[in-house]
């Protein structure tokens, strides 16, 4: 018989891909999703962004790793790039976590903003370097104010439908380690 901490540990991880899946399973339709030809919200980076900010063990370096490899093989980017800058992100507010449990939402949220517009300007920044041809600035940044609009929404469902909140400061799990 599997314990409650790693059932709820597995079944989080296993919704987190299956999440992913669905959402590049959406994109990949041959439906318009925006209007006028602009970039929507990059959703799976929204989600990834509230999870590891709410429960890190939930959302762990290879599940991300593999589901943003995986959309970088289907939506034809760089394969890797997008991926590797992901994964710094997410490894960057991860290591922060701890400390930011008791931050304001807003506060929060300024801090994805950042560490969106940073990720665009990495990833610009090598596409240049490689000289690699570039997605229009204008619409790389919609994309990003897009996501980051998207963000509280992703927080709410996140937090409605799926149960996930931020740990406590001092909240220990049911063997007594801190969260």
């Amino acid at each position: 018989m599997i314990d409650p901490i790693t059932r709820r540990r597995v079944s989080y991880r296993t919704l987190f891909v299956v999440i992913g899946l669905v959402l590049i399973f959406v994109r990949l339709m041959p439906v318009d999703h925006s209007p006028g030809g602009l970039p929507g919200p990059d959703l799976t980076l929204a989600l990834t962004l509230a999870w590891v900010l709410r429960r890190p063990e939930y959302a762990p370096a290879l599940l991300i790793v593999l589901v943003f490899l995986l959309e970088d093989i289907m939506f034809w980017r760089p394969i890797g790039l997008w991926t590797l800058i992901v994964l710094g992100a997410t490894e960057f507010l991860r290591r922060r976590e701890q400390s930011l449990r008791d931050l304001p939402f807003a506060l929060e949220w300024a801090l994805v903003a950042g560490v969106l517009l940073a990720m665009v300007s990495v990833k610009r920044i090598v596409l240049l370097v490689t000289m690699v041809d570039q997605p229009s600035l204008g619409l790389e940044l919609f994309q990003m104010l897009v996501t980051l609009a998207a963000y509280p929404v992703v927080v709410l469902v996140s937090r409605v439908a799926f149960g996930l909140r931020r740990a406590a400061p001092g909240e220990v799990d049911a063997y007594g380690h801190r969260m």
